[in-house]
């Protein structure tokens, strides 16, 4: 239900006089304070508050609007940044950029249709869980000099530069060809297409696969790139929850009976965003449910290659005789994200219409950063890389453990993966990691909330902490002060709950 303002105050029909009644929804992916930041935005914009006028003060208006007040500033906040509000110590903040914002100009806001809001994932100076990525001081960058070097000294290299092929960069296609037939992924009846990055495959597995209505069932919670994707293509997304052990392999059973399923996507080795990895038991049972219901199952295997201890378990796709599964690989988590070079592997025929779709978006990937890939890869370095790679990746996630079991408030819960780059804390209620994030990037600390995972079930007291990007010693701290946060939150409103008078015996 969305928020309004609490007409039983007075002071609400002076306000409601100045603006109109802001409408918040609590159930958004956007977070309540850039709610509010768009709702004041339009206003200034429109002019319907005009320079000079004053806002209402934080701590009154979050009693108004029944929020934090923290919610409010960080709304201001954002509103100061674009140059609408100025504030004044004692004075209050005063509308400042309504004429300069209302320029003419085409109203895009109205010419285009609402997109998927995507999470503001860095904050500048801030140590940052938001983002699921390598460290960068890890990236051989002398190495990586040098294939690219090797690559442009070959006689061959004005090839690489020439129009390509949708499928890729021939030689490192077939390298991954030669590598996945030695490992078992790739049987005689499949293909490959070398993609960028793993998101671009997802994309055009959607394109050829899915149409508006269809039943798509897929991992709660959820990397928001893969959930948003397919909604944005009018799927109806049917989450199947994620446990420590991964996918919950009885609800997919129950939702499959229940009716057709165009897709299934399920990321088996350290997922994103709980790090739960699927037993190999479990993984013979999402194959065998796939095949019975005649639904496409869709491996995405980004994390696989990021083990840090345990034994490796098969892909489904090395399990599935029948070749069915479609396999998603990159090299993005194990060298360098911004290079995007992923590839993928299925059935030929589907291949094909992956290539037909991929011509049509970008004609083809880029060679160069496939060629120096390559390069990078049979010289060796790139095996170098990954193992130093994966130490570094074992120490940050055991600073991460250690930092959640001593930092964190007691009863909060969170996941203990053996490898990847995420780890998933769910907080004791009625803590919400939404409404508690603005607090922490003003403490110089940033996550990402799970609401922003969510598909059919809301679940604000979760987050995802990404970890492998952090050094040790800031992951130490950074998680000291959102424990601090965390557990001062708690205290509040738990002691605001023993203030409540009891109700009366009838």
């Amino acid at each position: 239900m969305p928020f309004g303002l609490r007409c039983t105050s007075p002071k609400w029909y002076a306000l409601h006089a100045v603006f109109p009644q802001p409408r918040l929804d609590p159930q958004s992916e956007v977070p309540l304070y850039q709610q509010l930041y768009r709702h004041f935005t339009e206003l200034i914009r429109s002019g319907t508050l005009k320079r000079g006028e004053r806002l209402p003060p934080t701590r009154e208006l979050a009693g108004l609007l029944g929020l934090n007040r923290t919610t409010i500033s960080a709304a201001y906040e954002l509103l100061e940044s674009d140059g609408l509000i100025a504030g004044h110590v004692g004075r209050g903040s005063y509308v400042t950029g309504g004429e300069k914002a209302a320029a003419a100009g085409l109203n895009w806001n109205a010419i285009l249709e609402p997109a998927a809001t995507a999470p503001q994932a860095l904050v500048a100076g801030a140590i940052s869980f938001a983002v699921s990525r390598p460290s960068e001081e890890l990236f051989p960058i002398n190495d990586f000099r040098a294939s690219c070097a090797e690559v442009m000294a070959a006689e061959d290299f004005g090839s690489v530069l020439q129009l390509g092929s949708p499928g890729g960069y021939e030689p490192l296609r077939q390298h991954l060809i030669e590598s996945s037939q030695r490992e078992g992924v790739m049987r005689p009846g499949d293909d490959l297409i070398i993609t960028s990055g793993c998101q671009q495959a997802l994309d055009l597995l959607r394109r050829v696969l899915v149409r508006p209505g269809d039943r798509v069932a897929v991992e709660e919670p959820v990397f928001p790139g893969l959930k948003n994707l397919f909604a944005e293509a009018g799927s109806v997304l049917v989450g199947i929850p994620v446990h420590t052990d991964g996918l919950d392999v009885q609800q997919l059973e129950r939702v499959l009976a229940k009716g057709p399923i165009k897709a299934i996507v399920v990321t088996p080795n350290f997922q994103n965003p709980t790090g739960a990895t699927l037993s190999k038991a479990a993984r013979a049972a999402v194959m065998r449910l796939s095949h019975a219901a005649g639904a496409p199952l869709l491996e995405n295997d980004i994390y696989g290659q990021l083990r840090y201890e345990g034994e490796s378990i098969e892909t489904i796709k090395q399990m599935d005789e029948t070749g069915d599964t479609i396999l998603l690989r990159s090299f993005s988590k194990i060298s360098f994200p911004g290079l995007r070079v992923g590839w993928a592997i299925g059935p030929r025929p589907l291949i094909a219409r992956m290539l037909e779709a991929k011509h049509l978006s970008d004609l083809h990937s880029d060679q160069l950063s496939q060629a120096a890939l390559l390069r990078f890869a049979l010289s060796g370095r790139l095996e170098t890389h990954h193992q130093r790679a994966l130490r570094a990746g074992g120490e940050r996630l055991a600073a991460t453990l250690a930092a959640c079991r001593h930092y964190l408030p007691q009863g909060t819960e969170f996941t203990r993966p053996q490898g990847g780059m995420n780890l998933w804390v769910q907080l004791p209620e009625p803590l919400d990691a939404g409404e508690l994030l603005a607090r922490a990037q003003r403490e110089g600390v940033t996550y990402l909330p799970g609401k922003y995972f969510g598909v059919n079930r809301p679940q604000p007291g979760a987050l995802r902490l990404s970890f492998a990007g952090v050094e040790p010693d800031e992951i130490e701290k950074g998680v000291r002060i959102l424990g601090e946060i965390f557990s001062s939150e708690l205290e509040r409103v738990r002691g605001a709950w023993t203030k409540e008078p009891a109700p009366a015996m009838v």
